[in-house]
């Protein structure tokens, strides 16, 4: 094996999370910084959280929320030709009211 290449292991490396929970535990850095750890993540707290830095989430959501919006405004076929035929059977109950009367 040759020598001087493995990186220094450092056995009291600090973690921080973003929860604000820290531990030392050992790593080849320094520091090391987290977003979750056992005391944030959903698996060990047993709570669903969204962990969302980039807004994905968010910006699905909004999406989601606007094509339903767009489909809400429009109307399908099937929709129309009812409005149609409703439409037609209202015309044709006038006319033989109309008639009857």
């Amino acid at each position: 094996m040759k020598t001087a290449i493995h990186p220094q292991y450092n056995t009291d490396t600090k973690v921080t999370c973003a929860c604000g929970n820290t531990f030392v535990t050992g790593s080849t850095m320094k520091e090391i910084r987290v977003e979750l750890c056992n005391q944030c993540h959903p698996f060990y707290t047993g709570k669903q959280k969204f962990v969302d830095t980039a807004r994905r989430v968010e910006k699905f959501q909004e999406k989601m929320g606007k094509v339903a919006a767009a489909a809400a405004q429009r109307k399908g076929k099937k929709v129309k030709k009812a409005a149609v035929a409703a439409k037609r059977t209202a015309k044709k109950s006038e006319k033989t009211e109309k008639s009857e009367a």
